[in-house]
């Protein structure tokens, strides 16, 4: 996922697509636990998704109060 999609996200999207992002990662670490994980580095790519999210929706919220105050 790329960071200039997630940016054209609103919020409440955002937090959506975390929640998303981390249902998957936590159905993909019970698949490696009794090893049907066919492909291990996803669970990697979705960790680095997870902190785009993350850094998206925190560089949004700055904005939000930078423009109250």
């Amino acid at each position: 996922m790329k960071v200039k999609e997630l940016r054209e996200l609103s919020l409440p999207e955002l937090k959506e697509k975390l929640r998303e992002l981390r249902q998957e990662i936590f159905n993909l670490r019970f698949q490696r636990t009794i090893h049907r994980l066919e492909n291990p580095m996803k669970i990697r790519n979705l960790r680095r998704d997870i902190a785009r999210v993350l850094t998206v929706i925190r560089e949004k919220e700055l904005n939000l109060k930078k423009g109250v105050s």
